[in-house]
């Protein structure tokens, strides 16, 4: 803060920027070159504005107003708590509260009951078409829950068409020859060799790739629970492998060079590697030279051809 010379105290880095529908002006603090934080619905020489502004200038964001009962804002609180949103998967909710977080913070004290279709449509419209459709899935979840909760009488967002997209190519497997560059490149003793042959060998995607570890083993079969499906996916680790199965003695190479741990795949520190941040790093892993094309984790599966099916099926 600074003084005037008559007394006056002077909030830095404030700056106005239209008004509340209360009539108060919209501060923001934006020290020069940062991003601006939004400041409550309040005057300047209120206790609580004083008050979050001397947070957000220490480096902590304002705590949220208390929800006004019947609000959206309300009303995404309440499904936050809800069993729909906590029996998600873990890595879909960290998606589906960045969207909430920004639904509650561009329209949070609107009522429940006041939203309409047109409304999600201009919230939609502002975004591509894939953009769009995710955001409006998330509506969609929201407005669903609300009904059954009771806290509306009708589905706006059901009235709400999805946009039409771009027809995409998809996944494109790995070919036996890339597997073998891939191999070729990355030398057993390598973490980047063993996530391959991990996923590869059991079929799980990179999120439950990290979270294997031995003592997922018993009586020489790998058991561990699908995080998106909740569903139990097991395969051959020491006993001998069906017909179907596809076995090779790389994983074995890869796990006896491996330090031990936890989990298989350890980080540089021997710590297990963090889900959220494992696709990046394997997709920068398939970036290696003379290669034709960048491949990523979810292209392995796939990539055994006509017994894939067969094998995520028995298992």
């Amino acid at each position: 803060m600074r003084r005037h010379i008559r007394g006056a105290v002077r909030l830095k880095h404030l700056n106005a920027s239209g008004r509340w529908p209360s009539g108060n002006v919209r501060y923001y603090y934006r020290p020069k070159g940062q991003k601006g934080v939004p400041l409550p619905d309040l005057r300047p020489d209120d206790p609580q504005f004083l008050d979050a502004y001397v947070k957000v200038s220490k480096g902590a964001a304002p705590e949220p107003e208390p929800a006004v009962t019947g609000t959206i804002a309300a009303g995404i609180a309440a499904y936050l708590a809800s069993d729909v949103y906590l029996g998600m998967a873990a890595s879909t909710r960290s998606v589906w509260r960045r969207f909430l977080d920004d639904f509650r913070k561009r329209y949070g004290k609107g009522t429940m009951a006041t939203l309409q279709p047109k409304h999600i449509r201009q919230d939609l419209a502002k975004y591509p078409a894939h953009p769009a459709n995710n955001r409006l899935k998330v509506w969609r979840g929201l407005c669903k829950w609300w009904l059954s909760a009771g806290l509306i009488d009708d589905n706006p967002a059901k009235q709400v068409e999805r946009r039409a997209t771009p027809k995409a190519q998809g996944a494109v497997p790995w070919s036996r020859e890339d597997m073998q560059s891939f191999r070729n490149h990355w030398p057993v003793g390598s973490s980047e060799r063993l996530a391959f042959e991990l996923m590869y060998q059991t079929c799980a995607s990179i999120g439950d790739m990290t979270r294997l570890g031995p003592n997922m083993v018993k009586d020489g079969w790998l058991t561990y629970m699908r995080q998106k499906s909740k569903s139990t996916a097991v395969c051959p680790w020491t006993v001998p492998a069906p017909v179907w199965f596809e076995a090779s003695e790389y994983l074995a190479e890869c796990l006896s060079a491996a330090p031990k741990g936890l989990t298989f795949l350890l980080t540089a520190h021997n710590r297990p590697r963090s889900a959220k941040s494992a696709a990046r790093w394997f997709y920068r892993c398939g970036a290696y030279p003379n290669t034709p094309r960048t491949r990523s984790e979810r292209d392995i599966r796939p990539s055994s051809g006509k017994t894939t099916r067969r094998r995520i099926s028995a298992w």
